[in-house]
């Protein structure tokens, strides 16, 4: 079904197609004033449509270059953190190292005072 309406779709724009062919031969073939001044309207209307389109594309890109901009800050922004907070662990874990081994030599030295002690 889908491949019998995409066949006739196609056929039919063909047909326009080559409909369209013979005529702009004319056109072209005839030297007339008329033809002449009908080839640039549709050149500039081409062009306009063209120079939309460059407009939209630059456009896209200055939007996306904006987001990217704002992405390159918030990862710069979570990346600085990210430092910060690496930093701070480590300096907690020595800090916490410290203070096991701290534990560790007052349990050594109250067994050792009890051992004395008996």
């Amino acid at each position: 079904m889908k491949k019998s309406i995409l066949t006739t779709i196609v056929l039919l724009v063909a047909s326009g197609a080559f409909a369209a062919t013979p005529l702009d031969t004319v056109k072209i073939c005839d030297n007339t004033p008329a033809a002449a001044q009908a080839q640039p309207a549709e050149d500039v209307l081409g062009n306009s449509n063209i120079q939309s389109a460059i407009l939209q594309i630059d456009n896209a890109q200055v939007e996306i270059r904006n987001q990217l901009l704002d992405l390159k800050t918030k990862y710069a922004d979570i990346d600085a953190q990210y430092v910060s907070v690496k930093a701070e662990r480590k300096v907690l874990k020595k800090q916490l190292r410290q203070s096991e081994k701290r534990l560790k030599a007052l349990d050594k030295a109250k067994e050792k005072m009890r051992k004395n002690m008996l």
